[in-house]
């Protein structure tokens, strides 16, 4: 099979660093963690983002913030979301945390969430133009790293902003926009439409990121070649499947999809991750979190029926230790595994 033309595209670059593919992990909060973010970009993530951190410092000193801003023992580039509302807050935000060691910013006005519009933050802010465009102008005033920007398409279907945002963010001095194919009021319901993004980057010189419904070394390819963006950026698609990444490398360089990781293979990251999961966050809440992640993993594990999937977790949700929790890991990955810990009922190790 011959190579995919989308391969020919020019690396992108924001600011002074080069990806070294078009594969993104997006900002998710509760999930894109130290833990995870290492773990995408070691299976082929070319670009991560951690978690929003409030732009008001007076919240920083929370075990929330400060885990979020944890970066340590991360590669080149780190980039950290700020989410606020008020251009000055976020400028001082910006440039305190680049005195913390963060190479680029990120400013958000994607995030749906409730408690975050209600603070008129998040995507809430694309309501007001003039107030986006203040906040743009601070923010890159304020630092001398690059800053990038997230978006929706608006805050709802009858008020698609979006390109008159990415005019204002281009004349800002924004090295590189991200746009979710949804507005403010569909949440993650319905599916994601490329049509703004590809009319976003028709009018842009500055890289463009195509983010919403990308599951699939397909989708994005197809995503890229209908809209023209630089690069995809998933989110929900790698929750379960950190090997996401490498597989949409693979198919965008050669064309072909690769071989699905084995068990063996699947094994070794989930029991890698768990285990990271509790080194960041400690044995209560390590315990806790593993909780969510391995739901994930079991969702988009094929050996598996939906009642199969829902039982198990359930299983694994009342192990209260990480000796059980691994234990139960290890009998996940065995063939019969189904047969193995359903018979068990209540798991003990």
């Amino acid at each position: 099979m011959t190579s995919n033309p989308l391969a020919s595209k020019q690396p992108v670059s924001i600011g002074p660093y080069a990806l070294p593919n078009q594969v993104m992990l997006a900002p998710m909060a509760g999930v894109t963690d130290r833990p995870f973010r290492q773990l995408c970009r070691r299976l082929g993530a070319g670009w991560v983002v951690g978690e929003m951190v409030t732009a008001d410092p007076s919240l920083w000193h929370t075990r929330k913030s400060q885990l979020r801003m944890d970066h340590r023992g991360e590669p080149d580039p780190r980039v950290v979301q700020i989410a606020g509302g008020d251009a000055e807050m976020l400028a001082q935000a910006a440039r305190l945390n680049a005195q913390l060691g963060a190479q680029i910013i990120d400013i958000n006005m994607g995030c749906p969430a409730k408690k975050v519009c209600n603070k008129a933050a998040g995507s809430a802010l694309l309501r007001d133009e003039a107030l986006v465009a203040s906040i743009l102008d601070a923010v890159v005033a304020a630092v001398d790293i690059p800053v990038t920007l997230k978006i929706r398409t608006g805050w709802c279907g009858e008020s698609n902003n979006a390109l008159r945002i990415a005019r204002l963010a281009e004349s800002a001095g924004i090295k590189a926009l991200a746009v979710h194919g949804r507005h403010r009021q569909q949440r993650y319901t319905g599916q994601a439409e490329y049509d703004t993004i590809a009319e976003i980057k028709s009018h842009l010189s500055i890289p463009v990121i195509a983010n919403g419904d990308i599951t699939s070394p397909e989708k994005a390819a197809d995503v890229l070649a209908y809209t023209g963006a630089d690069a995809v950026m998933v989110g929900r698609g790698a929750q379960g499947n950190p090997w996401i990444f490498q597989q949409i490398s693979h198919y965008l360089e050669h064309g072909n999809k690769m071989a699905l990781p084995s068990l063996m293979s699947r094994h070794h990251v989930l029991h890698e991750h768990i285990e990271a999961l509790h080194a960041f966050y400690g044995t209560t809440m390590g315990v806790r979190i593993a909780r969510k992640h391995v739901g994930w993993y079991l969702s988009d594990d094929p050996r598996f029926t939906q009642l199969q999937q829902r039982a198990l977790k359930q299983q694994f949700n009342t192990l209260a230790s990480p000796e059980t929790q691994f234990a139960w890991i290890k009998d996940a990955m065995a063939p019969d595994a189904a047969a193995r810990l359903l018979a068990k009922g209540s798991y003990a190790a």
